[in-house]
Formats: C-alpha cells, sequence, structure tokens
C-alpha cells in the first residue's frame, strides 16, 4: 500500500478584504491569506501542489489594488520562491515527478516550466471552462488564469506531460483528485494517503472557518461548496486549505505527515 509524507511550504502572503473569505461577513475587514506549495513524497513520486507566484509580482499588484485597494498586495520572501523552498526540503525543480494545479490561476500556474520532468495534472473540466472555451461570465481574464508564455510551453514543449483530470481520477496510488469547483472552474480536490490518514488539499475553501457554516466569499458556486464541504468534513483526516496562515500553526514547520 503506498504512503505519502506531507509538507506545506509557504509561497507569500497578502491582506485581502474579509468578504473575499467569508461570504458578505465583515465589511471593511481584512484578513491575511498565505499562498502555500505542498511537498508530497513517497517511493518514486515527488510530487507539489501548486508552483508559487510569479516571480514578478509588478503586474499582479497592480491589479489586485486596483480591485481592493493599496493594502491588497502580494509579498514574498527569497526563501519562499519555489526554487528556495523545494531546496529547503532537499528536492530540486527537476526532480519534481508531478505537478497537481488548484486552481488554474497564475498565482499557482506562473512556474510550470520550472518542472521539466514533471507530468502536469489539471482539471479537464478546467482546462476547458478557465482557459480554452470560456463562459463569458468568469471574472479573471485568461492571462491571469495562464500567462501567455507558459499557455505555450503547455501547449507545445510540454504537451506530452500534459495530464487532463477526468472529475473523479486517480494520479498514482495512493493520490487521487476529484473535481469540486466552488472558488474556479478549475478548482480540485487532490487527497493523499498518509500513515497519519487522508490528506486532503484544495483551494475550495481558503481557510477553516469556511468549513464551518461561513461559505467561500470570492467564488462561483455556493451550492459546488456545500457538497465539497461536506465531502472533506466526511473523509479527511487532515485538511489543507491553500490559504490559512492556521495550517503552519497547526502543523509546525508545515509536516502535516
Amino acid at each position: 500500500m503506498h504512503s505519502y509524507t506531507v509538507q506545506v511550504l509557504k509561497m507569500g502572503q497578502a491582506d485581502v478584504p474579509r468578504p473575499e473569505v467569508y461570504w458578505m461577513t465583515g465589511w471593511g475587514e481584512w484578513e491575511t491569506l498565505y499562498f502555500y506549495m505542498v511537498f508530497i513524497q513517497g517511493g518514486d513520486v515527488k510530487a507539489i501542489v501548486n508552483t508559487g507566484l510569479p516571480y514578478d509580482l509588478q503586474d499582479m499588484n497592480a491589479r489586485w489594488k486596483e480591485f481592493a485597494g493599496p493594502r491588497c498586495e502580494l509579498l514574498r520572501k527569497e526563501i519562499e520562491t519555489p526554487v528556495e523552498a523545494l531546496r529547503h526540503v532537499g528536492v530540486e525543480p527537476h526532480q519534481i515527478t508531478h505537478v497537481l494545479l488548484t486552481p488554474l490561476q497564475i498565482y499557482a500556474t506562473a512556474n510550470i516550466p520550472l518542472f521539466t520532468n514533471a507530468r502536469i495534472c489539471m482539471s479537464r473540466r478546467g482546462w476547458i471552462e478557465d482557459i480554452l472555451a470560456r463562459p463569458s461570465w468568469l471574472h479573471v481574464p485568461r492571462r491571469y488564469c495562464i500567462a501567455d508564455e507558459v499557455l505555450k510551453y503547455l501547449l507545445f514543449q510540454a504537451s506530452d506531460r500534459l495530464v487532463l483530470l477526468a472529475d473523479e481520477d486517480e494520479i498514482c496510488p495512493g493520490i487521487q483528485a476529484a473535481w469540486v469547483g466552488t472558488h474556479h472552474r478549475s478548482s480540485m480536490l487532490f487527497t493523499i494517503r498518509t500513515k497519519n490518514g487522508t490528506v486532503g488539499v484544495s483551494d475550495c475553501a481558503f481557510k477553516y472557518g469556511n468549513l464551518q457554516g461561513h461559505p467561500l466569499g470570492i467564488g462561483e458556486s455556493l451550492a459546488e461548496g456545500a457538497i465539497a464541504y461536506e465531502r472533506i468534513l466526511r473523509d479527511i483526516q487532515h485538511f489543507i486549505p491553500l490559504y490559512d496562515p492556521q495550517v503552519l500553526e497547526k502543523y509546525p514547520d508545515g509536516i502535516v505527515a
């Protein structure tokens, strides 16, 4: 039976208006988000969930400040860049075997080309609806989902390593994927078998509080969120909401399993 270790690596942080995190609550208040990469290792598998923020944050910060004001700014230390963070756990980008993406947004997809030997796994539904055949109501322009140069890389240089996941799929023994929507069309729940029980990773909940009756604010479906949260509470022993600073309090040094 395959069993994995799981460690959370911080990639940066930002303050956002509280209603983005908790639907229709906390007007005028702010929430701090941490952006994570999750490192998964077992047997021949060295996988990550998400690839870290863009190296140049200027364009992204200009957009976020225009939306929410000057306080809404991404901050990152050099040790929080993907290469440095992975070196902290003794891994180089070329050693990563699988890149798991949720959601298809630039803060998750920016550094895909660093991982030259990895299978790049994402939601088939999200690939179609966020990237290739976008509905008119999506609020994020495509270039902020996947940058032009990264999209070209996926379509040409890395096309043989692109894995489009079904709504329920197996990435490798002991690592499963499920489409959960809620935040974006490409939002997934990845579950990992460990000796400590099942670990779940997703962006469908930004913080643990989303599971406790306060649905996600910046989402595309409250109904999808209700279904996803019920599943997480029922099936997951250790849940990692991809933006909650409390993760590093609950799991010192980010070691979940």
